[in-house]
């Protein structure tokens, strides 16, 4: 069968042969075995509603020995035998093109290349699903290369619901992911309801088809040591950036910290994707030993080199070991999956990784009580650091969170809202501040063609856009400007793109709506094929997330979820092509709630209206509920904005005299 009858075919009416489990591809770790009896049989029930009842004798041992071996029940056996990357566009089997286009992006969620585990459809954060099962997979491809722009698929937490009836401005899939009843969103209830195949942890561009690699990751991360840098009043260069995590998202950390221009050392345990790194060239050199990587770090310090070092172990021993060894650590961090920290986000110290995994599984509450005196050691070696001048944050991983739960000592002496831990989210100081409040944020686009010619070609189209905007600009965004300007004359040098021929770069509205329009207009004239539009949930106004995104907001609001949950309303009737909401992202199930969008233009008249509306409100929705939390850079942002389109008309605070507070 050619690539497009397998498309075409969904499920298939007779049983394809067994997959063999192989053991060169990084699989996620076993999940723990969570469910009773009768609950297993739930969960097999479930699984086996895919298929016709003919074949349930067969796949029911199959699927029992998949959930007591895996903890999960991933239907390996209908693995397709094509190999998944995001083809052309015009090679997928589709009566829409902008249903094509999704198939594109889901294939470049699941590419060996981009995804952590991959066999287990999971694209990064250890639990960060595009589907549960193949089944799905299946079936939502073939509903997609059936549906027309007057149909709309839905999507639950990766299973495909069917296509339903709409209109051609409508999206053309609805995702949702991990929506639980908020009473029913603790760790183990992921864990619970996972297993029995009803829901999934979608990540944030895992689950709403919106990954392009380690790119998006590696512009956030060099944004964020660039400015974590000017924060402290030292050049990158010659100066020690330490932090940990070379996974699916994680790994763009040294990447990253070598277009900065700093020495970056980056711990990691697992020696698999370690040397997927060191191949990839997102790392110049892996070192195994502790005083190898003490000569070096001293070596690069002395020559004020720029370096990217690996080493293959736990960051908590690093911290330690530099403590003792008396180096100096300029900014330091840690990107461990700690939304995840018992099925594989963060691993104790003094256990080997297998000897992890082996315990995670099998003894749960031991692998916690493990992970937990580690984030007790692991703060009280960065304490030590910061007492001599290390400037740390947390990187929106919730590891702040996670240690205090440990009773680590990382709470503030003299904590107010919003400022409860002893070191800041990067979104607080960095992010939040410099780059969300002003509308900033992560816009990325996806050339439809596959060409790398094409994405040369919206390369100059951006940097042009930019340059012109940024003749006009106020003070107040020069920088992230010229910073932009500078991201985007490099990308091509730098060699980011795994898999789609993909591009990021932090834009506002304006920006957003201008670059959009001349690829618009680009795809009418010919020069360049269809092209995907989206951005990272972890962007101005799709996520509320207290502890990383919305951190930044100090008027007692952090905690609600209202932003989240307009933005993602609001795109939807303005012209998004698809459009996610999840529950659970970077910090952690139950912990936030994030929404996103993909946007097909094609050329038309149709996509230039749409794009016009959906972009600025998706924009200056974020805004002006930062601007409403008394946010200055936010006020001066949406102010701006209201100049600019008549039509917005925004409820401004009044700000409050402090000593008329004080002298109550």
């Amino acid at each position: 069968m050619t690539f497009k009858d397998q498309i075409l075919e969904g499920i298939p009416e007779n049983l394809p042969k067994e997959k063999a489990y192989n053991p060169n591809i990084n699989h996620a770790p076993n999940r723990k075995n969570i469910l009773t009896v009768e609950e297993k049989k739930l969960a097999l029930s479930n699984a086996l509603r895919y298929f016709d009842k003919k074949h349930h004798e067969t796949l029911l041992p199959e699927f029992k020995n998949e959930l007591e071996t895996y903890g999960r029940i991933y239907m390996y056996r209908f693995r397709p035998d094509y190999e998944i990357y995001a083809r052309p566009l015009d090679q997928y089997p589709a009566k829409s093109k902008q249903a094509a286009a999704i198939m594109l992006m889901i294939q470049n969620n699941l590419d060996h290349d981009v995804a952590q585990h991959p066999h287990e459809l999971i694209t990064y954060g250890g639990n960060g699903a595009v589907f549960s099962n193949w089944a799905q997979y299946r079936l939502t491809m073939k509903y997609l290369a059936e549906m027309t722009d007057e149909q709309t698929l839905v999507m639950y937490s990766g299973h495909p619901m069917g296509l339903f009836p709409s209109h051609k401005d409508a999206p053309r899939v609805v995702v949702t992911n991990g929506m639980m009843i908020p009473n029913y969103s603790k760790p183990d209830d992921w864990e619970k309801f996972n297993a029995l195949g009803v829901t999934q942890y979608g990540q944030m561009t895992a689950g709403s088809y919106m990954y392009i690699g380690p790119q998006g990751i590696v512009h956030g991360t060099t944004i964020t040591v660039l400015n974590g840098f000017r924060k402290i009043n030292k050049p990158p260069k010659g100066h020690l950036f330490v932090t940990s995590g070379l996974g699916g998202m994680s790994g763009a950390q040294p990447k990253a910290g070598n277009i900065a221009g700093c020495i970056t050392v980056c711990a990691e345990v697992n020696p698999k994707i370690t040397q997927v790194r060191l191949d990839q060239g997102w790392i110049d050199e892996k070192i195994t030993d502790l005083n190898t990587l003490v000569n070096r770090v001293k070596k690069a310090k002395a020559e004020q080199e720029t370096v990217s070092i690996a080493y293959l172990g736990n960051v908590v021993d690093v911290w330690e070991k530099f403590d003792e060894a008396n180096i100096s650590i300029d900014l330091g961090s840690d990107q461990t999956s700690l939304h995840n920290p018992w099925a594989g986000g963060y691993y104790p110290v003094g256990l080997s990784f297998e000897e992890s995994n082996h315990m995670m599984a099998n003894n749960p509450e031991l692998f916690k009580e493990k992970v937990q005196e580690t984030l007790r050691r692991h703060a009280k070696a960065i304490n030590k650091h910061t007492e001599k001048g290390t400037y740390f944050f947390d990187y929106g991983n919730a590891f702040l969170l996670e240690a205090s739960r440990a009773g680590a000592d990382v709470m503030a002496t003299n904590p107010s809202i919003g400022r409860e831990f002893k070191y800041p989210s990067y979104v607080q100081d960095i992010m939040g501040p410099m780059c969300f409040d002003y509308g900033f944020g992560p816009f990325r686009w996806v050339c439809a063609s596959g060409k790398p010619e094409d994405l040369e070609k919206t390369d100059a189209i951006a940097c042009q856009v930019l340059e012109e905007i940024k003749m006009n600009s106020p003070k107040e965004i020069q920088q992230q400007m010229a910073d932009n300007i500078h991201w985007i004359k490099g990308a091509q040098e730098n060699k980011l793109v795994v898999g789609s021929q993909a591009r990021i770069l932090y834009a506002d509205a304006e920006g957003r709506m201008k670059i959009a329009e001349a690829f618009n207009n680009a795809i009418a004239k010919g020069d360049i094929g269809y092209v995907v539009l989206g951005r990272d949930h972890h962007d101005v106004s799709g996520t509320d997330s207290p502890y990383r995104e919305t951190s930044n907001i100090y008027d007692g609001s952090r905690f609600t979820a209202d932003m989240a949950i307009h933005n993602v309303i609001g795109d939807s009737f303005r012209g998004a092509t698809w459009v996610s909401i999840h529950n659970g992202g970077g910090v952690g199930w139950g912990e936030v709630i994030n929404g996103g969008f993909g946007m097909v233009l094609d050329g038309s008249k149709d996509a230039e209206r749409r794009l016009k509306s959906m972009l600025f409100w998706d924009v200056n929705n974020g805004i002006s509920r930062r601007s409403w939390a008394r946010n200055n850079e936010a006020i001066f942002a949406i102010k701006r904005a209201m100049e600019v389109e008549p039509n917005l008309k925004i409820t401004l605070p009044n700000l409050v005299d402090e000593k008329l507070l004080n002298s109550l």
